[in-house]
């Protein structure tokens, strides 16, 4: 099998600018899908702690809707019905990034909540016992302690989502995954492209989980 491959397909100047382009698509939507997967996973997770029905119902129901169905399917619902919807396409990429911000936010509430739930009782008396309100003892007492120990786990999750960015594959964006397939389709060898498509994903988020494993190890001293 081994013998097989064209070693000489593994140069940089063959198959560097269709994988360099999709890489940059696939961070931007990993850090970006991040960013906005926190900011509103954190306000429906905030909803939901809120203990009134009328808020933590409907973040609810997105929560565990979203969490039910499998991302690709998101996906292709929200390419396929949207143009239908606003009356034009909204192109493969802007699509992919919306998608993956209202799909994430779903995780990162699960993980938001979890994390102001671990902080002890006696942290929210003495915000309230300084005459903070609740949206003041949240910002200033809560969620600075909640978030820091979170971080490991926010950083794990981002690793999957970098994964998971190649499941745009199914709509025709140019991520990392498309890029080794253009690459492999252009020099007729989509078994050499693959191959390495598989060891990139591997390395990228192998140092990357490694990396996590040393902050959770220096976050738990500092505790």
């Amino acid at each position: 099998m081994l013998a097989n491959l064209d070693w000489s397909f593994y140069r940089w100047d063959v198959i560097g600018p269709f994988v360099w382009k999709g890489l940059q698509f696939s961070v931007m939507l990993t850090v970006v899908a991040t960013l906005g997967g926190i900011a509103l996973g954190t306000l429906l997770a905030l909803m939901r702690l809120s203990g009134r029905p009328w808020l933590a119902l409907p973040a609810t129901v997105y929560v565990n809707g979203m969490r039910s169905i499998p991302l690709v399917m998101v996906i292709l619902w929200f390419f396929l019905l949207v143009p239908l919807i606003i009356g034009r396409p909204i192109g493969a990429e802007l699509s992919a990034v919306i998608t993956f911000i209202a799909f994430e936010a779903a995780y990162f509430s699960e993980i938001v909540r979890a994390g102001i739930q671990s902080i002890p009782r006696g942290q929210v008396y003495a915000g309230q016992a300084l005459g903070l309100t609740y949206g003041q003892n949240m910002r200033f007492v809560i969620l600075p302690q909640a978030f820091r120990n979170m971080l490991p786990v926010f950083l794990t999750q981002t690793i999957i989502l970098f994964q998971d960015t190649s499941l745009v594959y199914a709509i025709g964006a140019y991520d990392l995954l498309k890029g080794f397939e253009i690459a492999g389709k252009n020099h007729g060898r989509p078994i050499e492209a693959y191959l390495a498509a598989a060891v990139v994903y591997f390395v990228i988020c192998y140092t990357l989980s490694a990396l996590v494993k040393r902050l959770h190890a220096r976050i738990a001293i500092i505790r």
